[in-house]
C-alpha cells in the first residue's frame, strides 16, 4: 500500500474527499482526491500532485464536536414562515443593562423604552404584517391544540402567505383561511385531518371551513391530492392503541380493496375504522365498533356498512 494511500485511510471525511469531474493529467484517472488540510489535489493511483496552494474556503476554526461546532457557527436560525418576518429582523431586549451587565441610568432607560416602542411599530406597519399576525398567532394556536408537527405547520403558513398575495383576506374570515390552509397542508403532507376536527377547535362550522378550502384551492391553483384510508390508518391505530402489526394488516387490507375497487367514492375515515376493526379480530386485538367509531368521528352503523363491504368483496374469514 502506498504512503498516500495510508495517509488518505488516516484522515476523515470532513479533511479529505474525492474530486469526481477531475482528471489527471499523467494516467488520466478519475481516482482523484481532494485534501482540503494541505490545499493539495492528489491523484490516488500515480500520486501526481495536480495542483497545491489551494485557498481554504472552510472556517479558520477547528471543531470536535457538533455540538462546539453549532457554538462556533456565525449564520443565524433559518427563516421561519410561521414568524410574520419570517423571523430576520432584530429585537431590542427587555433587559436595561449595558454590555457590561451594569443598570442603565434613568435617562438611557427612558430612551430604549421609546426605541422599543418605535421597533415595535415599525415591525408591524402595514396591514399586510398586522394580518400576518394575528394569521400566524391563530395558526400556532391551533396546530399546538391539534398535535400538529411543525413542518405541516409551516407548509400552512406558505399556503396562508400565498392565499394574502391573491387578496383572498378581503372576502374570507383569518379564521376559515387559517383553517383552510392548514386542512390543506396536512393533506399535501399526507398527514390529513378531518374537517370535523379542524371546525370544532378553530370555532368555526364546517360549512365555512369547506367553503373557504374550496376558494383557496380554486385561487391559489394548488395541486392538493385526495386524502386516502391508509393515511388515518396509523393515527387511529395509536389512538386505540393497537400494535403496528394490526397497522401493517389493515394497510393490506385497503390496498387490496383500492384494487378491487372498494374504496372508491366512500369516505375514506370510515373505511379506515373498518379495516381496523377486521385487523384486530384477525391479530387476536379486538376493539368494539363503537370505541373504533369514536376515535374515526364517525357512527357505528358507518363502519358496520363497511366491515360488511371489505369481508364480502375480499372474502375475508372473520371469527365472530
Amino acid at each position: 500500500m502506498s504512503d498516500i494511500e495510508i495517509e488518505r485511510r488516516t484522515k476523515t471525511n470532513e479533511d479529505i474527499s474525492f474530486c469526481r469531474e477531475i482528471r489527471c493529467n499523467e494516467c488520466g484517472s478519475l481516482n482523484v482526491v481532494c485534501d482540503d488540510t494541505r490545499g493539495e489535489i492528489i491523484c490516488n493511483d500515480c500520486g501526481l500532485v495536480i495542483e497545491e496552494h489551494m485557498v481554504d474556503t472552510g472556517p479558520e476554526w477547528r471543531s470536535y464536536t457538533a455540538e462546539e461546532r453549532k457554538k462556533r457557527d456565525r449564520v443565524g436560525s433559518p427563516m421561519n414562515y410561521s414568524i410574520h418576518d419570517k423571523g430576520l429582523s432584530t429585537i431590542i431586549g427587555p433587559e436595561n443593562r449595558d454590555s457590561y451587565g451594569n443598570n442603565l441610568a434613568p435617562r438611557r432607560r427612558a430612551e430604549i423604552y421609546r426605541l422599543r416602542k418605535w421597533q415595535r411599530r415599525t415591525r408591524t406597519h402595514s396591514s399586510r404584517d398586522r394580518n400576518l399576525i394575528q394569521a400566524l398567532s391563530e395558526l400556532d394556536r391551533l396546530a399546538s391544540q391539534m398535535g400538529i408537527p411543525k413542518s405541516i405547520k409551516e407548509e400552512a403558513a406558505i399556503i396562508y402567505r400565498k392565499a394574502l398575495e391573491k387578496k383572498m383576506s378581503r372576502s374570507t374570515s383569518i379564521e376559515s383561511l387559517v383553517a383552510a390552509s392548514l386542512y390543506a397542508a396536512c393533506r399535501i403532507r399526507q398527514i390529513p385531518r378531518t374537517l370535523d376536527e379542524i371546525a370544532e377547535k378553530s370555532h368555526i362550522s364546517k360549512k365555512q371551513l369547506g367553503q373557504a378550502f374550496r376558494l383557496l384551492a380554486r385561487r391559489v391553483n394548488m395541486s392538493i391530492p385526495l386524502s386516502t384510508p391508509i393515511d388515518f390508518v396509523p393515527r387511529f391505530a395509536n389512538d386505540l392503541g393497537l400494535s403496528v402489526s394490526v397497522s401493517s394488516r389493515a394497510k393490506k387490507l385497503l390496498k387490496k380493496a383500492k384494487e378491487a375497487g372498494i374504496t372508491a367514492g366512500k369516505d375514506p375515515t370510515g373505511m379506515a375504522a373498518a379495516a381496523l376493526y377486521i385487523a384486530g379480530i384477525l391479530e387476536d386485538e379486538r376493539r368494539t365498533q363503537r370505541e373504533i367509531a369514536r376515535v374515526a368521528r364517525v357512527t357505528e352503523v358507518t363502519v358496520r356498512n363497511r366491515y360488511k363491504e371489505l369481508v364480502k368483496y375480499l372474502q375475508i374469514a372473520v371469527a365472530t
